[in-house]
């Protein structure tokens, strides 16, 4: 079981706090744009194609419950946008625990060929309404952690962390309005059943856990839409193996809107799973240089 620790501010630094989740809210959305800045699928699950075919909206609806029931997992996450005819990618790999919903995903950003040197990894630490980013740069001292509110974020931590809490891009099929069953195939030799559909955020946020809801709700109204077309890969026991999702979002830099996908593999499951989070001492709460 994932051990959790008190994050809050001491009462004598609330001001800077506040300065400091606020500009932690602005490298965050940075984080993927500033990379592009840079230049820079079996025969096990057949026996449930009739049912997964009936009903492959309900099916994807309560695929976060089974992630629930399974506990913890590794995983491995990817967010892609194409700018200037240049496709960019941070990829993560980590581990989740999704009863208690923290995680620990370590990040590589895309080296600048102009940079003499190559990113350091970023670690992220995933909790129940916040996010925690350390290696960060954008003057944060290498030893301090900068803590984002995931609710105050336009996309509720969808993309702009660089890479979509595992949750929450579960959490996005209880908000499936449309799916079809595509059909069985295998991932790393596991039997999956494939659905192509789209979730609305709105309806995701109602079914979602207290904090999860509050970020999906914000996302709802800070992407350029509430759609998110996906393609999910179910196994035996209902349980997301794969999910690539599509986000929308209006780019302040140029005109119309750009989109970003986002691809979370989850293996491993029964994988314990320890997070700490950093001690209020940690949480870096001054200036944040903007990208």
């Amino acid at each position: 079981m994932a051990e959790q620790q008190r994050t809050g501010v001491h009462p004598g630094r609330a001001e800077a706090a506040a300065r400091g989740r606020a500009g932690g809210a602005f490298l965050a959305t940075g984080l993927l744009l500033g990379a592009c800045a840079t230049g820079c699928a079996g025969g096990g699950a057949a026996a449930d194609d009739a049912r997964a075919a009936d009903d492959p909206v309900q099916t994807l609806r309560h695929a976060p419950d089974a992630l629930v029931r399974a506990g913890g997992a590794e995983a491995r996450t990817s967010m892609e946008m194409a700018t200037g005819g240049t496709l960019v990618t941070i990829r993560g790999d980590g581990v989740y625990d999704f009863r208690g919903r923290l995680g620990r995903l370590t990040l590589v950003l895309p080296q600048d060929p102009a940079a003499t040197e190559a990113h350091r990894p970023i670690t992220e630490l995933l909790a129940p309404g916040a996010l925690f980013m350390k290696n960060r740069g954008a003057g944060v001292p290498a030893d301090k952690w900068v803590r984002v509110d995931t609710a105050a974020l336009s996309d509720g931590n969808l993309v702009t962390g660089g890479a979509t809490d595992p949750c929450a891009a579960a959490g996005v099929l209880r908000g499936t309005r449309t799916a079809a069953y595509v059909g069985a195939t295998e991932l790393a030799g596991t039997p999956v059943r494939h659905f192509r559909g789209t979730a609305d955020l709105v309806l995701a946020a109602r079914g979602a856990p207290p904090d999860t809801g509050a970020a999906l709700r914000a996302a709802a109204k800070g992407f350029a839409t509430a759609e998110v077309p996906f393609d999910a890969y179910l196994d035996d026991a209902g349980r997301v193996r794969k999910i690539r999702q599509r986000f929308s979002f209006v780019n302040g830099r140029r005109p119309g809107t750009v989109a970003v996908f986002s691809t979370t593999l989850l293996y491993g499951f029964g994988t314990p799973v320890t997070v700490r989070l950093p001690h209020p001492a940690d949480i870096y709460t001054g200036r944040i240089a903007e990208n």
